[in-house]
């Protein structure tokens, strides 16, 4: 993710799986929600609409609910799904949560905990954008169950720290 920012030359950033378990044709809400100016940080939402059978297993949907649970109340603004790898955000704003990286660190293997900490820490507005999720048709998932899960909660106890109990 870092280095397709890096090269990129638009002034709206979107990412997306390159499984395609979120199809294209979703984008353009995630544009319109960033470009109307309903939102600075527009975060897909596989949680919304039912899901095909083998899209997500049940320990994985369990883990993506809990995050979001805690994700709320940690940012005080309300995500059901933080680890869905559809995203759009400005250029400006996403060079902002880059120049405060520090603050949390550089830890995040995948980037969406990165960008979502990052974001609120800045005080931008983050809008939920329901996405249909479908099962992949091709390739592995990348994340390790155990022991990136085990990561990504020690972030989750690390930015409570730093945005909820300051």
């Amino acid at each position: 993710m870092r280095a397709g920012f890096a090269a990129a030359e638009g002034d709206l950033f979107m990412i997306m799986d390159a499984d395609l378990t979120v199809p294209p044709e979703e984008m353009p809400k995630f544009y319109e929600a960033v470009a109307s100016g309903r939102t600075e940080f527009a975060n897909g939402s596989r949680l919304v609409y039912p899901m095909e059978k083998a899209a997500m297993r049940f320990l994985n949907m369990c883990a993506n609910k809990t995050f979001g649970i805690l994700f709320t109340w940690i940012l005080g603004q309300p995500l059901k799904d933080t680890l869905c790898g559809t995203k759009v955000l400005r250029r400006a704003d996403y060079e902002r949560i880059v120049a405060n990286r520090a603050y949390f660190g550089a830890f995040d293997p995948f980037g969406d905990f990165d960008l979502l900490f990052g974001a609120a820490h800045l005080n931008m507005k983050l809008l939920d954008v329901p996405v249909r999720y479908r099962d992949r048709t091709y390739g592995s998932t990348n994340i390790h169950r155990w022991s990136h899960g085990w990561l990504l909660l020690r972030m989750v106890l690390f930015a409570a720290r730093k945005l909820k109990f300051v």
